[in-house]
């Protein structure tokens, strides 16, 4: 008996560990950029919400595999929304105090 219970164990932590991690998703993305909306559309500085939601985002997206799609998230909300100012996004990363290497730009190839 406790030779089978070790052996569930087991095969619980292989499948745990082999388990592949999952990308970020657009709604993660969205929800840590929906306040920088006023900032994106009129310009000045971001609010401190803001730059706490790039912060995440930046935190979220440690893989290749999490930053390209991040970077088409990105891309698709920017696209969303017209009246967003591509040169205010794409420097509100700097303007947060932040190094990202995922572009804030509707035109942006995220696949290089």
């Amino acid at each position: 008996m406790k030779g089978l219970v070790v052996v569930m164990i087991v095969l619980a932590m292989v499948q745990i560990m082999a388990e592949p991690t999952r990308a970020i998703t657009c709604g993660q993305v969205d929800a840590c950029l929906v306040p920088c909306m006023s900032y994106l559309v009129g310009g000045g500085n971001p609010q401190p919400a803001c730059c706490d939601g790039v912060k995440n985002l930046k935190g979220m997206a440690s893989t290749t595999a999490d930053k390209r799609a991040a970077c088409t998230c990105v891309k698709a909300a920017a696209n969303r929304y017209p009246n967003i100012k591509d040169d205010v996004a794409q420097s509100l990363p700097a303007k947060c105090g932040v190094q990202m290497d995922i572009p804030v730009s509707k035109t942006t190839n995220c696949d290089a």
